[in-house]
């Protein structure tokens, strides 16, 4: 037997076994909705197989939906779940991942006597590579752009989340790196929705300056949500600023398979303890990161009860609220005075 094995088969002897998809929220619907496809596609996955070794699957949101992550786990424990697996439904490793869910997880676990184990975001995984290429391909592809002397012609721009995070902003250059070099792109530019810097708009007059015919944008996000829809804003706005460059928008990731595939594989980790791959060493919060050191050992502890279950038609205020005092309710980000902006990706 196995040690995944041994430990699928332990993990049936304790019974009452949940899976639990940890979601961020949006204040979208669409993306709400979006979420619970990839919940649904999960559960069929999870509770469909025969070598499951769980009895029951759930999901909630951080903040600005329902359920929240507390009623989640208050319906899985009402069902007789007392031991549950819990996986960020986050692409990267920023505050969310790292303090906000693990600290909120840690105290139900002590308020409510259930042992919750968690598991690591999606992160840079080659399936979660594969994903974004394939998106990427099928722009290309529709705008008539498939050879490699066409992509010569081309400047790809992937757009991250942003985060006063310096690792998980580095994994997004990181991610444009690859795709820059795998699918031959002439050149390559990373921006962010907000948080950090450079934010989108500066950054498409930048790319605009390089002498590129077309200009490939990639929202480098699971689901479509408020920020995906103003990032394509601020391209069409750049399309009519620069009107002898192409801009071509690309697909966000959404729930292919190779998505779904990620999150069974984290699920899986959790099952046989092999979180080997957590980059711990970059985490400021773990080490002395240069410019962050203030932050190592901050206290774990979540930022977002405000926003908790609001709901998206109510949480439109809210947000904004959240996207202004975010630097008040966290460390200070080092950068917040940048010239090329780190405040939210807003619309006008």
């Amino acid at each position: 037997m196995t040690s995944r094995e041994a430990g699928m088969e332990g993990a049936r002897a304790s019974g009452h076994r949940a899976l639990l998809l940890c979601g961020h929220g949006s204040r979208d619907a669409g993306a709400v909705a979006e979420f619970g496809v990839l919940a649904s596609r999960l559960r069929e996955r999870v509770l469909g197989s025969a070598s499951c070794s769980y009895d029951q699957f759930g999901y909630g949101f951080l903040e600005f939906a329902r359920p929240t992550l507390g009623e989640a786990l208050d319906l899985l424990r009402s069902k007789g779940a007392s031991r549950i697996d819990a996986v960020p439904g986050m692409l990267l490793a920023a505050g969310h991942a790292k303090n906000d869910i693990p600290a909120l997880l840690r105290d139900y676990a002590k308020k409510h006597g259930v042992v919750i184990r968690y598991g690591r975001p999606l992160g840079l995984d080659a399936r979660m590579l594969s994903a974004a290429a394939r998106r990427v391909r099928a722009a290309l592809e529709r705008a008539g752009l498939e050879s490699q002397k066409d992509r010569h012609g081309c400047v790809l721009l992937v757009v991250g989340r942003g985060a006063s995070d310096p690792d998980a902003n580095g994994d997004v250059a990181k991610l444009m790196r690859v795709l820059w070099e795998s699918l031959g792109f002439g050149w390559g530019v990373v921006a962010y929705s907000g948080v950090t810097f450079p934010l989108v708009a500066p950054a498409l007059d930048r790319v605009a300056k390089l002498g590129f015919a077309h200009v490939v944008v990639f929202p480098y996000f699971l689901f479509r949500g408020i920020l995906v829809d103003r990032i394509y804003g601020a391209v069409d706005v750049a399309a009519r600023r620069y009107r002898d460059i192409s801009f071509l928008k690309v697909g966000y990731l959404d729930s292919q398979e190779d998505v779904v595939a990620t999150f069974l594989s984290r699920a899986e980790e959790i099952e046989t303890g092999d979180g080997s791959m957590m980059n711990c060493g970059l985490c400021k919060y773990r080490e002395k990161v240069v410019g962050f050191e203030a932050e190592q050992g901050a206290a774990q502890e979540s930022h977002h009860h405000h926003v908790e279950g609001i709901g998206t038609e109510e949480a439109h205020d809210h947000a904004h609220d959240h996207a202004r005092a975010h630097f008040h309710t966290h460390a200070p980000y080092p950068h917040g005075d940048h010239p090329l902006g780190v405040r939210t990706l807003e619309e006008g």
